[in-house]
């Protein structure tokens, strides 16, 4: 991990959650507390349905709350959407884009995950995009190149600028249980900081790069000693306040 920059533990709650679920964020909320002070900034997104009633539970233990998603419009006739001025109406600080499920399932391409990091920053928002590759995509020796062209092209001009993040998931890996091994790990990373310096001189070296894929406690301490990963997107664990504890304390 990159000493010089300040890790980060998001989790991902997916279309997870009813009012009840806010029982685990306020035992998260405990947990930050009491126990040993998070080496770690805490970023919680839950489902939209949920970020208002979540600010009440996390303001006084500093987790900060995230939308999973946000339209690139301010506004306008868009049924069932949420613009990130919403997001941020409702209490969030971060949103999560280009998410891996969002490409594969709503055929978003890089070009909209930029548009929609752009509708974040200007509603001053923090955007986590997204970028990672397929089995097949790995199998064939084009996971770096993948990488690179959805850094590119996902990435807005702004971030030499303005502060973002980006998540490396190998979207083999998101919820299956297996892992790359470090080595795949730390070479990717390395690749994700060198394709970012390049691209933005004045902030590529310090952008957070989070590591997202099957992040569980037995693991964390682990994947979040590699170089230039910055911290985690954690999906499942997360929805643990005892799991998602134990992955914020690996730092």
């Amino acid at each position: 991990m990159t000493s010089k920059i300040t890790p980060l533990i998001a989790g991902n709650w997916k279309m997870n959650g009813t009012t009840a679920a806010l029982d685990e964020l306020q035992a998260l909320a405990k947990l930050l507390t009491t126990g040993e002070a998070p080496r770690a900034m805490v970023v919680l997104c839950p489902p939209a349905t949920l970020l208002a009633p979540a600010c009440a539970k996390t303001a006084s233990a500093g987790i900060l709350l995230g939308g999973q998603d946000c339209h690139a419009a301010n506004s306008g006739a868009h049924t069932g959407d949420i613009s990130a001025a919403m997001l941020a109406d409702a209490g969030a600080q971060y949103v999560i884009v280009g998410h891996s499920e969002r490409r594969a399932d709503h055929g978003e391409t890089s070009q909209m995950v930029c548009a929609k990091a752009e509708a974040a920053l200007g509603a001053s928002l923090l955007p986590i995009i997204c970028v990672g590759e397929t089995e097949a995509e790995r199998d064939a020796g084009k996971a770096e190149t993948v990488v690179e062209a959805q850094l590119l092209a996902s990435i807005p001009s702004a971030a030499d600028q303005l502060e973002i993040v980006v998540a490396y998931e190998p979207v083999w890996a998101i919820g299956t249980g297996r892992t790359p091994d470090v080595a795949d790990i730390t070479q990717m990373h390395a690749r994700i900081r060198a394709i970012l310096t390049d691209q933005f001189p004045t902030r590529g070296n310090t952008i957070k790069i989070l590591y997202g894929g099957s992040l569980k406690p037995n693991n964390a301490r682990e994947i979040l000693g590699i170089e230039h990963v910055n911290g985690g997107l954690v999906g499942g664990a997360s929805l643990l306040a005892n799991d998602f504890y134990t992955i914020i304390s690996s730092v």
